[in-house]
């Protein structure tokens, strides 16, 4: 019940109890034994009306209470309320922020997938190339080496018969004999044999047995001692020459080996075969001693032993003087401290310069002579003076 409804009830019992009381006053023919019951019975109903009333003022006021403390909870609600509503109002916007960086995220996580797989796409397309391109250079390396081996295996299995034609062409052009298998007058029957002066020149071809080279210089190296068997034989040169292919030049690491007094082994190229075989021919003509004429064999012997004279001569005063330096460098341990740190201050100053010697330019005697004449110079603008023999030997 509300409080407009008690109040109305209260207004109409009012009402009620005033015009009863008012009827009873009027009704004065009314017994007073009716009036008393009447009045007692009024006073009940007012009594129980009241009581009611108190009741419903009670009832009144704490529905009022109740409803002031509702309207209080209600005014926190509405604060509350509007808060919540400013909050969800903004929670809202950041709701529709996040859903356009969202859309703004996926869309951005598409294009970068997109990229990704294309860049992955391009990434699988290059790698792909690049390992065809390497295969292919792979295999154009293996083709090229395995075309190298053939063709290095190839020049082996020629190169016995290349010395062979080699030689023989040396021999036909510069009317050399040369000397077939079948007709070698001693045992051993090396690969090729030609003749010069006499004595039989022996080249043996040698290659290796594989395309694996580090072998090879142990394998020449072996073979110097097996053409021993060579040398034992009557009229063969002491010089024998092993013809390995060009291409495995760059392992040997030795060209010549001296095999004690008995003889020598050359490890040569088949390019060099003429340049070797027109020297060994050249020799030839020092085997026609016999035939001079005796001034002729006396000049060479007088111009030779005049030759061995001087180097002799000169060997003998070189050591002389070797000796006399020696003595006199062992006297300056005797001189003051100082005085042999600046004598080995100025030493380690001085540098000599001889004329460096070319293996292309021979040594000309004008030139030798020039210079004699020119010490001579030097020595009287220096007032030196020689001895006549050393005189005689620089107008010489």
């Amino acid at each position: 019940m509300d409080i407009i409804t008690i109040i109305l009830l209260i207004a109409i019992l009012a009402i009620l109890g005033f015009s009863f009381i008012k009827k009873s006053g009027l009704s004065e023919n009314k017994s007073d034994e009716k009036l008393i019951q009447e009045n007692a019975r009024l006073t009940a109903d007012l009594s129980i009306k009241d009581k009611k009333i108190g009741e419903l003022m009670e009832e009144f006021q704490a529905q009022k209470s109740e409803k002031d403390v509702s309207n209080g909870e209600n005014k926190q609600l509405s604060i509350k309320i509007a808060n919540l509503e400013s909050k969800v109002s903004q929670l809202e916007a950041d709701k529709s922020r996040l859903d356009k960086e969202k859309t703004i995220l996926e869309q951005t996580e598409s294009d970068r997938e997109n990229k990704y797989k294309s860049d992955i796409t391009t990434l699988n397309s290059i790698k792909n190339k690049i390992e065809s391109d390497r295969e292919k250079e792979i295999k154009y390396q293996q083709d090229k080496e395995i075309a190298r081996i053939n063709g290095m295996k190839e020049t082996w299995k020629q190169h016995e018969k290349n010395v062979e034609e080699r030689i023989k062409q040396i021999c036909r052009e510069k009317d050399i004999e040369y000397i077939d298998k079948e007709k070698i007058p001693f045992k051993g029957k090396p690969d090729n044999t030609i003749k010069i002066s006499d004595k039989f020149v022996i080249f043996d071809a040698k290659s290796p047995g594989s395309d694996n080279l580090e072998n090879f210089p142990k394998y020449i190296k072996d073979q110097t001692e097996l053409v021993k068997k060579y040398i034992k034989e009557e009229n063969v040169r002491k010089h024998i020459y092993l013809v390995i292919p060009s291409n495995t030049v760059n392992v040997i690491d030795q060209f010549s080996f001296n095999i004690g007094a008995d003889y020598n082994v050359y490890v040569v190229t088949l390019d060099a075969l003429e340049p070797i075989i027109l020297s060994l021919k050249e020799l030839e003509g020092y085997e026609f001693y016999d035939q001079l004429a005796p001034e002729e064999r006396d000049d060479i012997c007088r111009i030779i032993g005049k030759f061995a004279h001087i180097t002799k001569r000169r060997i003998q005063i070189d050591q002389f003087f070797w000796r006399q330096f020696l003595d006199t460098f062992s006297k300056f341990g005797d001189m003051p401290h100082d005085i042999q740190e600046k004598i080995n201050e100025y030493e380690r100053s001085e540098k000599l310069n001889p004329p460096q010697e070319k293996r292309v330019k021979s040594i000309s005697i004008k030139e030798l002579e020039d210079g004699n004449q020119k010490i001579k110079k030097e020595a009287e603008a220096k007032e030196i003076t020689f001895p006549d023999s050393m005189h005689q030997m620089l107008d010489e």
